[in-house]
């Protein structure tokens, strides 16, 4: 599994995000054996403040099989999880996590807290920093244009 071929992917979803005017974060849920089952991209701004890029893609993926579990599942996400998309990661039962840029006002892999080394029974193994320059210069892009705005 070449995790940069997968964030590649994500990076076009949160390139979507972005075109229609949301913070732009992808994500993508990869089966054990390599399909993508699941997609999405932040909707917060168009629908709710629960449609982060993983909700949707956790929600695609469960649709594609009929199943809520995820157990064997990689998640690849532009941007390191909030603490509600770090809790469904965990419910979903999701195996590892693949992240490209920390976020440092609401990431839960280390950059706020690292619910994933806290108590619970579900374990998710992490990997950070994937495409790292690519998602931050679409983070940074996108907000600069705001501002210029």
């Amino acid at each position: 599994m070449d995790p940069e071929y997968y964030m590649n992917i994500a990076i076009e979803l949160a390139q979507l995000a972005a075109s229609e005017g949301e913070t732009p974060v992808g994500a993508v849920v990869v089966s054990p054996d390599g399909k993508i089952i699941g997609q999405g991209y932040n909707k917060t701004e168009h629908i709710d403040a629960t449609c982060h890029a993983e909700i949707e893609a956790i929600r695609h993926a469960s649709a594609a099989i009929g199943d809520w579990r995820l157990e064997g599942c990689s998640l690849f996400v532009t941007m390191e999880p909030c603490p509600m998309c770090a809790g469904a990661i965990m419910n979903s039962r999701i195996s590892k996590l693949y992240y490209g840029v920390k976020d440092k006002y609401a990431g839960s892999c280390g950059s706020v807290i690292n619910l994933f080394m806290e108590g619970y029974r579900r374990r998710v193994q992490i990997y950070g920093g994937i495409s790292e320059d690519r998602c931050k210069k679409l983070l940074s892009d996108f907000f600069s244009s705001l501002r210029h705005r």
